[in-house]
């Protein structure tokens, strides 16, 4: 009976600790983005600003920032719009275009350089997407063989990954983001998700993936500890800056220019040494 006792007072205890253990929280996912740009944006630059938009619900748009140097107030302007992401796009002088990745409200952020730019309206591809609709992210498995690659795969998770508590995001999964890794660059590409063949509607089920836009391709310049700043975690030392090209280009230019003119100058000392001295019979001296 001893025994009995002890069992029976050992299951009733066993059993309160099982029930005072609580059970595991199922993480959500927050993720509010603020999209925003600088003074100077070309027309471009806003179709891309739109269709980023588009593609993601759980965007807040707001108006332009007027001083390119106050990169500080950006984590104000996200906390006070409630996001904890923030892309921004600054525009520089000959349309370049450079992109702000950053995570709110510590950081880190990721600056690039945004090249090759194709939106919706440009590619008119056949593929096509329900606005508002969650996208699948895909990222190059060149992400995980660098540590640049990591921290850029995992803060591209949180802005472009749209939570599916987000208020304008539609219960459907109909496209995929594809982010890949090419020359040092990060090469962006939206593929629709199609189930059957057009062409075939009563055959059998087929996935296939369409593109629809928009395309750009990112070039990464730096990674900075902080939002919008602080210490350098990582520098592309593969990066020119397009001030650099076109001086190159000038440069190039300015030297076809040069050789030109030495050419001219080496005639004109040439026809000097082959001319003849006059005699007696020159036309100067008969009809002077």
């Amino acid at each position: 009976m001893d025994v009995d006792d002890s069992d029976s007072d050992s299951g009733e205890e066993d059993g309160q600790q099982e029930a005072v253990v609580p059970a595991a929280k199922k993480r959500k996912n927050k993720q509010r983005v603020l999209l925003l740009s600088s003074r100077g944006v070309t027309h471009r630059m806003r179709h891309l600003m739109n269709d980023i938009e588009v593609l993601l619900p759980h965007v807040k748009k707001d108006s332009k920032l007027d001083s390119k140097s106050q990169l500080h107030l950006l984590p104000e302007l996200a906390d006070l719009n409630n996001c904890n992401n923030t892309l921004y796009f600054e525009a520089r002088r000959h349309e370049d275009l450079y992109l702000w990745a950053a995570k709110m409200p510590n950081g880190p952020s990721l600056k690039m350089h945004v090249q090759n730019v194709h939106t919706m309206d440009e590619l008119k591809m056949t593929g096509n997407c329900l606005k508002g609709s969650r996208g699948l992210l895909s990222f190059d498995k060149s992400f995980d063989e660098t540590e640049w690659g990591k921290l850029t795969k995992e803060l591209f998770t949180h802005i472009f990954g749209v939570p599916p508590t987000a208020r304008k995001a539609k219960p459907f999964v109909d496209h995929i983001l594809t982010f890949s890794i090419l020359d040092h660059k990060i090469w962006f590409r939206n593929f629709q998700i199609i189930e059957k063949d057009p062409t075939v509607p009563n055959g059998p089920p087929q996935t296939t993936l369409v593109e629809i836009g928009p395309r750009f391709v990112l070039t990464p310049i730096r990674i900075f500890e902080g939002a919008f700043g602080g210490a350098t975690v990582y520098s592309n030392p593969e990066f020119v800056t397009p001030a650099a090209v076109r001086s190159a280009i000038r440069r190039e230019q300015g030297k076809k220019y040069n050789i030109r003119k030495d050419a001219e100058h080496a005639s004109s000392i040439r026809k000097e040494q082959q001319r003849r001295e006059e005699d007696e019979l020159a036309v100067s001296k008969v009809f002077a």
